[in-house]
């Protein structure tokens, strides 16, 4: 077990810039690898927690694995497979992947799974890929440089396309609110209904980041405990494309500042920094 402290080189937005395509390349990697999987005849395994685990997410995590210790030997990795190894706080940069993000949606035969790498320097994520293999969709962002979507066919990528995430509702017009559709809860419900007529889109996986990030969403609150790996990737998009994750309260959600546990407690992914002012 890796019991030190992380303490990774610190990575900045311009050696972000020259990581985003070969990272891009290797999420798509993944994305292939997990279609290459035929669900009907796939095993599935509990972990701990009672959470579902398929060969399709240990194919993911080990392409990604292997990958990033090519491309950045020196830096601590969290893998939602591997997490167990890794004990923070981490300092400098480092790495956090959820090679399948909506196992439960992919188990049950929908498309809306997600390959989630981030790159987080000093607590905060900076660098985010979210690749929707089955969606033929990747979105990804630097934060402070822009985020962008692109469209996958198999291995092929596509042109960038730049996004931006939406201005909030005028008033009097109705918000459009991303929830789980496999995790609900009442804070979340309660948030929601404080935003009278809101419409709500169910969705998977961090796919809803990425309706936050391309203008589709005005909102993704999640008002509930769920991991670091889950959000990373998916807040970099939406702060790069011009959005804002805080907590509750409006404060800044940090990663790989506990000793133990990779826990995000609760977050709000807001498409406009504006609607803050009225929360």
């Amino acid at each position: 077990m890796n019991e030190a402290r992380g303490s990774g080189a610190l990575i900045d937005a311009d050696e972000a810039a020259r990581l985003i395509e070969p990272l891009t390349a290797l999420a798509v990697e993944a994305g292939l690898a997990i279609l290459s999987v035929d669900r009907s005849a796939m095993r599935i395994e509990g972990k701990p927690d009672g959470s579902p685990v398929t060969e399709a997410d240990l194919a993911a995590d080990r392409i990604i694995g292997e990958g990033l210790a090519r491309l950045l030997p020196d830096l601590p990795a969290v893998s939602e497979e591997r997490a167990h190894l890794m004990r923070g706080p981490f300092r400098g940069s480092f790495v956090l992947i959820d090679p399948l993000d909506g196992t439960k949606e992919f188990v049950a035969g929908r498309d809306e799974f997600t390959v989630n790498i981030a790159l987080v320097t000093d607590g905060l994520p900076l660098l985010g890929i979210v690749g929707a293999p089955a969606l033929g969709v990747v979105w990804r962002g630097i934060v402070g440089r822009g985020a962008e979507r692109l469209r996958i066919d198999g291995a092929s990528m596509g042109e960038a396309e730049p996004i931006h995430a939406r201005p909030m509702p005028s008033r009097g017009e109705p918000w459009v609110a991303a929830v789980s559709r496999s995790h609900g809860d009442a804070r979340t419900e309660a948030f929601i209904a404080g935003r009278p007529g809101a419409i709500r889109q169910a969705l998977g996986s961090a796919v809803k980041f990425g309706r936050v990030a391309e203008g589709q969403v005005d909102v993704y609150p999640r008002l509930a405990p769920t991991s670091e790996w889950d959000v990373a990737a998916g807040c970099a998009v939406v702060t790069a494309a011009g959005g804002r994750i805080t907590d509750a309260k409006g404060a800044e959600v940090r990663f790989g500042e506990r000793q133990e546990g990779f826990i995000v407690p609760e977050f709000i992914a807001w498409g406009d920094p504006a609607a803050l002012a009225g929360y």
